[in-house]
Parts: C-alpha cells; structure tokens; sequence
C-alpha cells in the first residue's frame, strides 16, 4: 500500500475512491474539490466483501470524518441505489456498495460509474471547458460527458457507451450480443485479440507499423489502421454529437502516450483532406491524452460526492 497525506487536514474533506482491477485508489479534497490534500491505495482483492473492506480502509486512511465519499467504479452501476453488478476483474456479481459503505461510515456516499467519474475528474483539470468529453480506451471503450461541471448521463444513464455503436466493417461478434460495435475494434481489449506478439500490443504496433524493415511490418500496419481508424470513427461520432470543447483521451491504452496521439490525430487529418466540414470541426485541437500522474478517477469520484 502507498499514501501522501497532510500532516494537517481540514475540515470538510471529501473523500473520493478509484476502484481498479489490481488497485483501490483514494483521493481525499479539501471541501471546494480545488486541492488533493492526500492520496492513498491499496492492493485490490477479489469478491464483494473484499473489495467493501479495502474501500472502507482507503476511507479511514484518507480522513477520520469526511463530509462525503464517491466511488467510481467498473461494471454496471446503479448510481441512485450505489448498487453495482458484474465487476468482471474482481469476480464481484453483485453488491450494494453504497449502502455498505455508508451504514459503516455515517457519511453520504455516491457511487458512480468508473469512466463518468474519470470524465468529471478530467473535466476538473480543463477548467475553462464548458463540455468536455473523456474517452476512455481499455479493455472496453466508452465516454463520460461533462456539461459545466455535471455529467450527463441521459435517460437510462447509457450516455457515452459509444463502443456498442455498430458499424465496422469486419463485424465481429462483440460481447453484448451485437455485431460490428466498435468496441471489437477500438478498444485495449481488440488490440490484444489482433496483436498476440507483444504486451501490451499499442505501443509495439505503432513502432512495427513505422519499421518497414521489422518483419511483421506489414501485419502492424493492418492492425494499427483498424484500430485508430474505429477510435477515429468514435471521435467523429462524439464531435458531431456531443460538439465537446475537450476530448480527453483515457484508460490503459491512452497511456501509450504522445505516439498514439499522433497516429489519432493523422488519420484525423486524413479525414479532413477530403470534408471542409471536418477541417471546420478543428478536432485535433480538442484533443488531448489525460495528465500522467493525475489520479483523475479518485479525484472525479470526489466531485460525484460533492455534487
């Protein structure tokens, strides 16, 4: 485990916590969610008992008496009830997370899905931003939006599930029952199924597809293409949707860094050579990768806590 806590810690601290398929996380803010007072994590364990206690000693190690807590979580989350289902990493089925957690505390507790709560955490950092979307690219894809500071979750909270639109063309068979989503594509999860030959695949993908003398140049290349060419297609569908002032880009995969963004940004450009309205959208100025270092899911589940 790891933490950095103030020696002093003031009043009104909200507590925000990051639950990670190998980590639980925790942020704790001082009460205008402006500044990280602390940080703590532990090792993540598997089950719903598990994971109910290692939330509660990130709670207790990051304040003695917090005003609230948010947790942002995987799997399918009930976010007026706290109660969540299917954490697939942590073979939870279910739990009442919120009411667990809270009945142990005393302290309101909102729980949140994992990329919404990394959405408002990076919406935080863009500050002058008024819709900011964050993509996130893991196993799954999928984005959180963010209007003047309050998520947008639409009618039945699937608002940003953009990895379930059908529409590529090699149309493999994606998890929740569709065809083609984009999802089979785009994601962290599609790079490894196309790409068995290194770990993690991204990086070693975009510095094969630029080596013509590597011998799986031309196999990188076909990979690569149709991986950014879904992400791209995502992107496209988000500005013309959405129209976000910020598109953060998240998750494992976006940490392959700058070289990513690139190949993102030169398929864009590609794109707009031949629509005037694309090039009007100016979407590579909107892009941005996340800050490293910058724990935005814990710090955003705060934020849920506060709103």
């Amino acid at each position: 485990m790891t933490s950095q806590r103030s020696e002093s810690m003031p009043s009104g601290v909200r507590v925000g916590i990051d639950v990670g398929g190998t980590k639980i996380a925790g942020v704790a803010l001082a009460g205008d969610g402006t500044q990280v007072l602390a940080e703590y994590e532990v090792p993540a364990r598997q089950g719903s008992e598990a994971l109910v206690e290692d939330v509660l000693s990130v709670v207790r190690a990051l304040s003695e008496a917090p005003v609230s807590i948010g947790i942002g979580t995987p799997g399918r989350v009930n976010s007026s009830t706290g109660e969540v289902e299917n954490i697939a990493n942590l073979a939870v089925d279910y739990v009442d997370l919120g009411r667990l957690v809270a009945a142990a505390t005393g302290v309101e507790v909102h729980v949140e899905n994992d990329v919404n709560a990394a959405a408002l955490g990076v919406a935080a950092q863009a500050e002058a931003a008024s819709t900011v979307v964050c993509l996130s690219i893991g196993t799954g894809i999928a984005a959180g939006v963010v209007r003047n500071g309050v998520l947008d979750r639409g009618f039945s909270g699937v608002v940003g599930e953009v990895g379930h639109v059908p529409m590529e063309p090699h149309r493999w068979p994606c998890p929740c029952g569709q065809v083609g989503c984009l999802e089979t594509a785009g994601s962290g999860g599609a790079a490894v199924r196309l790409w068995p030959h290194d770990t993690p695949p991204m990086p070693a993908i975009i510095r094969r597809a630029h080596d013509a003398n590597d011998p799986l140049h031309m196999q990188a290349v076909d990979v690569r293409d149709t991986v950014i060419r879904a992400i791209v297609d995502i992107i496209d569908m988000l500005a013309v949707t959405v129209d976000p002032e910020k598109i953060i880009l998240a998750g494992g995969m976006a940490k392959t860094g700058q070289p990513l963004l690139d190949e993102i940004c030169a398929e864009l450009s590609r794109r707009a050579e031949g629509s005037k309205f694309i090039t009007s959208l100016h979407l590579n100025d909107r892009l941005a990768l996340a800050p490293s270092g910058v724990p935005v899911g814990a710090i955003g589940a705060a934020l849920c806590g506060k709103n």
